[in-house]
């Protein structure tokens, strides 16, 4: 089996697909602008000519099918493949579905949405409930040995922080007290994963605070995590940002969490996603304008605390968990390829 991926040159797929060995090409395009402006001639004309350069490439690799995600560069792709015959599949991540998929579900063969809240927006006759895809890593991570691994004690409450693979300045602001409180009170342990970009302002935050790392047992606090799913394995609490493929992975494992939702993600999405999560009883949801060290310690310690109801949001967020959603998609996928053959 053959896979072409179409991103463009300054999203991160341009390093990380080409890494894996998947052959990789470029399809220029930016988003526009919500305001009139010259910009938005300019990214016009982009749109049109990343329509032809799409085009040139479906001829070529010739696809059984095409995928998107909904990003600005599979608006001309899966255009592009739906007007040369190719069966074309949406994967919706998000509650609330951004612009491009909108538009695409128009002329698309299947949509595969990620939570229930999402199928409203798309036509009925094309959408499917089928979760959002995980790393598979993340089902067969072991909390034993991922406890090991960060020498925590498996007896004591595990609470995992990060902010994305870009981190949270919001969240690593908030975090300094938190952490203060529980160098103090080390029933409690924490894994901080800062992002690269903000790893040293917060080490000098923590000092300045007269945190001393080292003589603290019960914090660990790194720039970047190469094996997420086994952090999640170790967690009885997340402290997330409101990202689809994040919370995708909170309930395939059942961890209840402490959504803090960002609050420039386009269409204010990720508030979308919070809310659903708060309804479902799998998270709380605080806004990052009401972000303080007090108010997270606050929801921490009550949560922490009430080991009843920590368990109860547990099951609710496993109640919502498709681990199998990667095997649901690529069968549809593979129905739609079986329909055009025949």
């Amino acid at each position: 089996m053959e896979f072409l991926y179409v991103g463009t040159r300054r999203g991160l797929e341009a390093d990380i697909v080409t890494k894996e060995g998947i052959p990789f090409r470029v399809v220029d395009i930016r988003g526009f602008k919500r305001s009139l402006s010259l910009a938005n001639l300019g990214r016009a004309a982009a749109a049109l000519a990343g329509v032809v350069k799409a085009m040139e490439l479906v001829r070529s690799f010739r696809p059984d099918a095409a995928i998107g995600t909904g990003g600005y560069v599979c608006g001309p792709t899966l255009l592009a493949a739906s007007l040369l015959g190719v069966p074309t599949l949406i994967q919706e991540q998000n509650v609330v579905p951004g612009i491009t998929n909108r538009l695409l579900a128009k002329f698309v063969t299947r949509v595969a949405v990620g939570t229930p809240e999402a199928a409203v927006h798309f036509p009925r006759d094309k959408v499917v409930v089928t979760g959002n895809p995980i790393r598979r890593e993340v089902m067969s991570a072991s909390r034993e040995e991922a406890l090991a691994s960060f020498h925590f004690d498996p007896a004591k409450k595990t609470v995992l922080v990060s902010g994305g693979s870009q981190g949270a300045r919001s969240i690593n602001r908030a975090m300094i007290g938190v952490i203060a409180h529980y160098v103090a009170h080390p029933e409690v342990q924490i894994l901080h994963v800062t992002g690269r970009g903000d790893y040293e302002k917060t080490l000098g935050e923590i000092r300045a605070a007269g945190i001393d790392l080292a003589a603290a047992g019960n914090i660990v606090v790194r720039p970047y995590l190469y094996d997420m799913p086994q952090a999640l394995a170790a967690a009885d609490l997340a402290v997330f940002r409101a990202g689809a493929l994040g919370i995708a992975e909170l309930t395939a494992r059942g961890v209840p969490a402490v959504l803090v939702p960002y609050p420039y993600a386009a269409a204010n999405h990720q508030e979308q996603n919070a809310r659903a999560m708060a309804r479902a009883g799998a998270a709380q949801m605080i806004l990052d304008k009401d972000l303080t060290a007090e108010r997270l310690l606050s929801v921490l310690a009550e949560l922490l605390h009430e080991e009843s109801r920590l368990k109860r949001m547990g099951e609710n967020s496993r109640a919502l968990g498709r681990p199998q959603a990667a095997e649901e998609i690529a069968a549809l996928v593979l129905a739609m390829t079986e329909g055009r053959k025949a």
